[in-house]
């Protein structure tokens, strides 16, 4: 399948979900990294912008960056864009359960506490006016765990889902020519593809860094092991680290249960 067949099978899958459950409208997180920008993107694409509904969601750790390309994307696009931060709640949750958890809310209970705090808004917003969350995850994310149950794990339907990072990238780079090509204007800014992808959760996070291991370099690992069947022995012979190979396959294990709360995704073909 080639980048463009990917694009569009996740915007015909998004479409037919969204009809199929009975909404017209959806609402998405925009955190101004690449994951969200091109679901926006996919978005307004499968049910036109008047129907999609931003919001961003700016913490005590967003960068101002993060939130200059999430209004830039959602003008380029033409879709609304509403600002409602989660700083209140978070410290509010800090205060109260401050005592409860040692004296302080800190490291990853805080991480993930700022990313449900996300998750409550947007379910708010869904439920106030009926409008289907989407989610923005990605498939590299979903099989090493690293997103937060009951948060970024939210939304009906996640139409990236069955894309890995480097695939993200690739479809939002055809994305953007594709404007070009009709003479439009590129709906993601160009900074997007250029920062390091962040979850900004606590000072200078970088996913990357907090992986122990880059994208590309673990998209190729698991690629081989999910669509090639190459066992940990198939992966070292392949020319993969093996402390790598090891590392990833016991987060993949160790991670399977919050894969089974993975909203569905289209199966994107890899083949031919």
């Amino acid at each position: 399948m080639k980048t463009g067949e990917k694009y569009d099978a996740c915007v015909g899958a998004l479409k037919e979900f969204a009809e199929g459950a009975g909404f017209t409208d959806v609402v998405i997180g925009l955190s101004g990294g690449m994951d969200s920008t091109l679901v926006a993107a996919m978005c307004a694409d499968a049910f036109g912008a008047e129907r999609v509904h931003g919001v961003l969601l700016p913490g005590p750790y967003s960068s101002e960056h993060s939130v200059e390309d999430a209004r830039e994307l959602a003008d380029n696009l033409g879709i609304r864009a509403e600002v409602v931060s989660i700083c209140e709640p978070f410290e509010a949750f800090e205060r109260v359960l401050a005592r409860a958890c040692g004296g302080e809310l800190k490291g990853l209970a805080a991480e993930n506490t700022q990313a449900r705090c996300r998750m409550v808004c947007l379910m708010a917003l869904s439920n106030a006016h009926g409008w289907m969350l989407v989610n923005t995850g990605n498939k590299s994310e979903a099989m090493m765990g690293y997103s937060t149950l009951y948060g970024d794990t939210a939304g009906a339907f996640a139409p990236i889902g069955g894309l890995y990072k480097s695939d993200v990238y690739a479809v939002a780079r055809w994305r953007n020519e594709r404007a070009e090509a009709e003479g439009a204007q590129p709906p993601i800014p160009e900074r997007v593809f250029a920062k390091p992808p962040s979850a900004e959760l606590s000072p200078d996070q970088e996913d990357e860094k907090s992986m122990g291991i880059d994208y590309d370099t673990l998209d190729k690992l698991l690629f081989a092991h999910i669509e090639q069947g190459l066992d940990a022995e198939g992966l070292v012979r392949a020319g993969f680290a093996e402390r790598d190979v090891e590392r990833v396959l016991r987060t993949v294990r160790a991670t399977a249960f919050k894969r089974a709360l993975e909203p569905p995704s289209p199966d994107v073909e890899f083949y031919g």
